[in-house]
């Protein structure tokens, strides 16, 4: 038997006991004694043989079998079966917002004659900036183009001013401008059929010599600037569609703007001989039909006091009234003419008060804006233009009431110009940034 010594690495291993000649085969002659365990070393000679021949058997039988099933053709291997293709993902769809107005081109003012070229004028924008200036010599052109206005808006008092050397310079400057046209000394003949068509005429003129947007007569809604007794929506629609066919046959790229009104609530929500609130005159107005008959809603704002961005907090009387804020003037209107026209600010302005000499005792009806101050007014201007500019074409235009009017006294116009005495545009610099945007 083995005996299991322990090797020298402590290892286990078994070693064999060689077997002597007399256990492997018997004496001559003699019988083989009887075995108490083991095969004769024949006997395993003999089985060895035996197992290889039979492995050798079993192989040369299972090749035979193999070369039968495969017909002599040696084992094929199907292509595998390809993986199911992973679904491509199929992402939800942002939604798909209605876009901005497409800018229209730039188009060249009408031919003066003498073959002089041109000039080209900036594209109509689905939102633009432009001032009020003093008058058409636009004094103060570089800074409001760098204030990133690209409009200039003029006033006309009457029809007897001739507006095409002013027009005509705006282009040069690379401006588009607005004409607004009242008629102070005929106000009183402004429902008359007669009057209305002199009127017509007037601003077919202004269309002819390429004004770029004409606004149609201003605050009509007030006795100050139509015949008490005559005031509601449906006489001034008149006058808008018979002058709003002609200016388009003039010029089909003339802009009409509906006249703002005037932003308030002295008639109680109504009307009376002496004027209508607002609210109620725009809805009397798209009632007859003005929104076939204008290309923009005129609209002012000029009595805040807080930023744009406000909506309550007026210490004013009657603090929840639209007129108080910019975006509920914006929300009033556009629900009033249930959004068909974009909205021209024809005039949006803030009255720095604390820069106007005794604002209390010298224009007492201003009083309220006593405490805004000059960095406001620049900081508010940029944040009502920014806001306009974000409003997906629901304000096309806003006209900065104003640039450098000089008027003082009871009607603090200078008050509200960003041009201030010592020629510096503390607005200028604001409005440039969101301009820029």
């Amino acid at each position: 038997m083995a005996t299991p010594p322990t090797d020298s690495n402590d290892k286990t291993v078994v070693r064999l006991k060689r077997p002597t000649d007399d256990t492997l085969k018997g004496r001559q002659g003699a019988a083989s004694p009887a075995r108490r365990g083991g095969l004769r070393a024949d006997q395993v000679r003999y089985l060895v043989v035996a197992w290889i021949a039979l492995t050798v058997i079993a192989g040369v039988c299972a090749f035979v079998g193999i070369y039968a099933f495969t017909n002599g053709e040696g084992v094929k291997f199907t292509d595998a079966t390809p993986l199911a293709q992973v679904p491509t993902a199929t992402s939800t769809p942002f939604p798909t917002f209605a876009p901005f107005p497409t800018p229209v081109p730039p188009t060249q003012s009408p031919d003066t004659g003498g073959g002089v070229a041109q000039p080209t004028l900036p594209p109509i924008q689905a939102f633009n900036l432009g001032g009020q200036a003093i008058h058409g010599g636009f004094p103060h052109a570089e800074q409001m183009t760098k204030a990133g206005m690209t409009w200039a808006k003029l006033q006309a008092y009457d029809l007897t001013v001739d507006f095409g050397p002013a027009i005509v310079n705006a282009h040069n400057l690379g401006f588009r401008i607005l004409v607004s046209v009242k008629d102070e000394a005929n106000k009183q003949q402004v429902t008359s059929p007669a009057y209305q068509q002199q009127f017509a005429a007037y601003l077919v003129t202004l269309a002819q010599q390429g004004a770029d947007a004409i606004e149609v007569w201003n605050e009509s809604n007030i006795d100050r600037e139509w015949p008490t007794g005559q005031i509601s929506g449906q006489a001034y629609t008149q006058l808008l569609q018979l002058v709003y066919p002609q200016i388009k046959a003039a010029n089909p790229n003339t802009m009409v703007i509906s006249g703002a009104l005037s932003p308030t609530g002295f008639f109680g929500g109504g009307c009376s001989p002496q004027g209508c609130d607002d609210k109620p005159f725009l809805e009397a107005m798209v009632a007859a039909d003005a929104m076939n008959y204008a290309d923009c809603v005129g609209i002012h704002y000029n009595e805040g006091i807080l930023p744009p961005s406000a909506t309550s907090g007026d210490p004013r009387g009657n603090p929840n009234h639209y007129t108080r804020y910019y975006q509920t003037m914006v929300n009033t209107y556009l629900t009033a003419t249930g959004g068909q026209k974009p909205l021209c600010f024809t005039e949006l302005g803030y009255l720095a008060g604390g820069e106007y000499p005794n604002l209390g005792q010298t224009a007492p009806g201003f009083a309220w804006a006593a405490k805004t101050t000059l960095a406001q007014q620049a900081q508010w201007l940029a944040e009502a233009a920014d806001m306009a500019k974000a409003s997906n074409g629901q304000v096309r235009l806003l006209i900065v009431f104003n640039v450098d009017l000089e008027t003082g006294g009871a009607d603090p116009q200078s008050g509200y110009a960003i041009i201030r005495p010592d020629g510096s545009c503390p607005a200028c610099d604001t409005l440039a940034v969101v301009m820029s945007k």
